[in-house]
């Protein structure tokens, strides 16, 4: 099988499930699995999917669907719909394109895209590639409180508009995929010129998550988000609640929004999938900061059933990546293409004209 070129023939490809057995073709098999990968059994990386398929909608009819528009804000700024690109790191290992076809596939659809803060490309050099797209940061904030300083620095210097960060991460998940396979991350880090954490392995000998996890700040605590929020004037997003209780922790430290998440089931398996964790944190945060849900999106159903349970948008992860690794920028414009599509499609059905009209009523239970 032959990487795809939307461009040239997209009627083959109708959904977003179907990129990922061209990236698994295209692909070196450990990076594709580091990236397709979960933590320990990978029970919460089987329910996330799920968890949105169980859910059951409740269409309403004899409603003027003659204009249906799926655009809305997100952090405050237009999106042509309710959809981001999460943050992954090393799209490098996608395609050689990066995060720059990524970042530009999302600015021709008009919606946000997030960079990692272990993208391939540098956070000035995808700045410079795609001036005029949304662009938000993904912090991992790093044992030297300096350096995390310095990477929100080049953020808001660089025009992006938000900086997420992810709060899940204190130590990395026990990932069996990556321990069989030796896993070599072997890759450009764009945003560590010094070096760090530029080469790593999974040789027992040389851990590369270990030489990750070095760079990690394990003593993160809520008191220590006011300092973070004095280094830039820039939106301030906590990625990685599941809980009530923490989203109302958030809410009580002023964070600006909230991105209900697991880690794409890469850290603590057995986790509760996002699905259905979302509506105990929209009940909790209670309308005070915006919501965002990431997870196990795979089509415009799962947008709509998002939204419907409160979320103000949803991110989208690995089909992303899946989408670059079979055709480049054009690939995901395609995977985007779609997810607009069927969400269109699915608002129409369930009688809604705008983002803000779905509503708890249209889910059933």
């Amino acid at each position: 099988m032959t990487a795809v070129d939307p461009e040239r023939d997209r009627s083959p490809i109708v959904s977003l499930a179907q990129f990922e057995p061209l990236a698994r073709a295209v692909m070196d098999p450990a990076a594709f699995d580091y990236i397709a990968g979960g933590a320990w059994d990978e029970q919460s990386l089987a329910e996330a999917e799920e968890a949105w398929r169980r859910r059951r909608l409740r269409p309403r009819v004899l409603v003027d669907v003659s204009h249906v528009d799926p655009a809305t804000t997100m952090n405050g700024q237009a999106v042509t719909m309710p959809v981001a690109i999460a943050p992954m790191a090393a799209h490098g290992l996608a395609h050689p394109s990066a995060e720059i076809a990524s970042a530009g596939a999302a600015a021709a659809a008009g919606v946000p895209f997030t960079l990692s803060t272990l993208s391939t490309e540098s956070i000035e050099d995808v700045a410079a590639a795609v001036p005029d797209g949304i662009r938000w940061f993904q912090l991992y904030t790093q044992a030297d409180p300096r350096r995390s300083r310095r990477l929100v620095e080049r953020a808001e210097a660089a025009g992006y508009a938000a900086v997420i960060v992810t709060v899940d991460l204190p130590i990395l998940g026990y990932r069996e995929r990556d321990l069989r396979s030796g896993w070599d991350l072997a890759v450009k880090h764009g945003n560590f010129p010094d070096g760090r954490p530029d080469h790593a392995s999974h040789r027992a000998e040389e851990s590369g998550y270990d030489l990750l996890q070095d760079e990690l700040d394990r003593a993160l605590t809520w008191a220590d988000l006011a300092t973070l929020r004095s280094w830039s004037a820039l939106p301030l997003i906590l990625k990685g609640i599941l809980t009530g209780e923490d989203a109302r922790m958030a809410i009580e430290h002023g964070l600006d929004g909230i991105v209900v998440s697991n880690h794409g089931a890469r850290q603590l398996d057995r986790a509760i999938a996002t699905a259905d964790a979302l509506e105990e944190v929209v009940a909790a945060v209670d309308g005070r900061a915006e919501i965002w849900v990431d997870g196990g999106i795979r089509r415009g159903l799962d947008v709509v059933t998002a939204l419907a349970l409160g979320a103000r948008g949803v991110l989208v992860g690995r089909p992303i990546l899946w989408a670059l690794a079979g055709g480049g920028q054009s690939g995901v414009e395609r995977a985007l293409e779609i997810l607009r599509h069927e969400t269109v499609l699915a608002m129409t059905l369930l009688g809604a004209r705008r983002p803000d009209e779905l509503t708890r009523s249209h889910v059933a239970g």
